[in-house]
């Protein structure tokens, strides 16, 4: 009999919307621009870049927590959790909001990426060091971004843009397995 695709209907779940989210990121490539450039000639471009960015980071925040606190979080796994917000939060106010995108879509994806790949490992199967094949798969994706819009005459390659996707991915990683390991070493005695 041959091995099942997925381990858990949960990891089969995971991995459907790590599909959504790369079928959503490159859906967009060409109607951003033209969507962009209809709203600056109406000049909402900026209220709206202000909204999404921050309906964005919301969302990023949300993916990490739900995914790094699964129970009450006790004293030390808050200071994580806020820590991470605050880095989010600075990074975010130093970058342009091309680069902010980037930053919301991939560090979705790589979270996405990274429980699936978890869930796999939890159900037995070898999955070595899920961290870095997470990081590894979403920076491919970023860089399959790229190449496409290589061949879109309204988008623009941009090497650049591959370090940021792929700094999205270790951001987010390395933030849901700080509030993990919060959670292991420090949740045990706050069992909410």
């Amino acid at each position: 009999m041959p091995t099942p695709l997925f381990t858990s209907s949960r990891e089969r779940r995971l991995w459907l919307w790590a599909l959504v989210a790369v079928a959503t990121i490159y859906s967009t490539l060409g109607l951003a621009s033209i969507l962009a450039e209809a709203l600056r000639e109406r000049g909402m471009n900026d209220d709206l870049a202000a909204v999404g960015f921050l309906s964005g980071m919301l969302l990023v925040g949300l993916a990490i927590l739900t995914q790094g606190l699964k129970k009450r979080p006790a004293g030390i796994e808050l200071v994580v959790a806020l820590s991470i917000t605050a880095i989010y939060f600075m990074l975010f106010l130093r970058m342009a909001i091309t680069e902010r995108s980037h930053l919301i879509e991939y560090s979705v994806l790589a979270i996405l990426i990274y429980e699936a790949l978890l869930e796999r490992a939890r159900q037995s199967r070898h999955v070595p060091i899920p961290a870095l094949l997470a990081i590894l798969a979403t920076a491919s994706l970023g860089a399959i971004d790229e190449c496409i819009q290589w061949f879109i005459p309204s988008r623009v390659f941009d090497p650049a843009d591959i370090l940021f996707n792929t700094s999205a991915a270790v951001m987010a990683v390395v933030a849901s397995s700080a509030l993990a390991w919060a959670r292991r070493r420090f949740g045990k005695t706050h069992s909410g």
